[in-house]
């Protein structure tokens, strides 16, 4: 995944998901992982980051 689709996609876990948008992303590069499938887990693991970074407060 490009990143502005990693950011699109964690925009919009954030509006379906809200607070949990985080520990969705997490069990989800989790549950990749132990299948094996390496990349998608990285990109669940971007959008984790992503996430993080949407909701974490802002400084003026």
């Amino acid at each position: 995944m490009q990143a502005l689709e990693i950011l699109d996609y964690a925009r919009q876990l954030q509006e379906v998901r809200g607070e949990r948008a985080v520990l969705e992303a997490a069990q989800r590069a989790t549950a990749c992982e132990a299948k094996g499938d390496n990349e998608a887990a990285a990109n669940w693991r971007r959008i984790q980051s992503a996430l993080t970074t949407i909701q974490s407060p802002h400084m003026s």
